[in-house]
């Protein structure tokens, strides 16, 4: 038979209520998105306070829109080391995201190239070739979900937010020609009739395009609503 002095219990006690402690005060997870855009509210003209766009971490609804938290921004120094190791960086998300995105097609058993850019300040990668129309999806759906896995793959890599971007088989840059052109013509309307005007319900990417050519207009834009339902607003001057 085995014995348990009453000494052995009060300890066994005593770490359990250490433990349960410790796990009350431990500090939570991150409740942050890690795509790391963010939408304003308004997008104003250029050098107004509302242009800064895309705080610091996203909302979630806004994960496209871009502007970044100046706090982010590497500040210029003459010697260029800032700017030098900004650019290493995002060659490293580029090298990581295309690593996941190569394995990704391995598995799912789909051809495609992987075309490596840097385009400002975020790392960009596409898919090109072969027939990967389903990563798309429907209104993009697929891709928008495709993009922040690669995002979470950098950031374990990392430990550092990512803002890359992902295309498929061309289909941002074709969707960003059209939205222009719907964008300006909504500016051609409001500035002509001085009314609103509400645009159909986009991605957060593509409220980001509008919002640049409404405010490259000296209009202002708002964006209303709830996902999936979110949706510009271009507002006269």
């Amino acid at each position: 038979m085995t014995e348990f002095s009453t000494s052995d219990t009060q300890t066994t006690e005593r770490q359990t209520d250490e433990e349960t402690i410790s796990a009350v005060d431990a500090p939570a997870g991150p409740v942050e998105s890690l795509s790391g855009d963010a939408e304003p509210e308004t997008a104003a003209v250029p050098g107004s306070a509302a242009q800064d766009e895309d705080a610091a971490v996203s909302d979630v609804q806004d994960a496209e829109v871009t502007g970044d938290d100046p706090a982010a921004e590497p500040s210029e120094q003459a010697d260029g080391d800032t700017r030098v190791s900004l650019a290493d960086r995002l060659e490293n998300e580029g090298d990581i995201a295309a690593d996941y995105l190569e394995e990704l097609l391995d598995i799912a058993d789909l051809d495609g190239d992987l075309d490596m850019d840097v385009e400002g300040d975020r790392a960009a990668v596409s898919i090109v070739g072969g027939d990967v129309r389903q990563l798309v999806g429907r209104n993009g759906e697929v891709l928008e979900a495709l993009q922040e896995l690669t995002r979470l793959a950098v950031y374990r890599e990392t430990g550092e937010r990512s803002r890359l971007m992902l295309d498929v088989g061309g289909y941002r840059a074709d969707r960003r020609s059209r939205l222009e052109v719907v964008a300006a013509e909504a500016v051609e309307e409001v500035s002509r009739t001085g009314e609103k005007k509400s645009l159909d319900p986009m991605s957060p990417f593509e409220r980001k395009v509008v919002h640049d050519v409404v405010a490259a207009a000296g209009l202002k834009s708002a964006s209303e609503g709830e996902e999936p339902r979110r949706r510009v607003v271009v507002l006269p001057a």
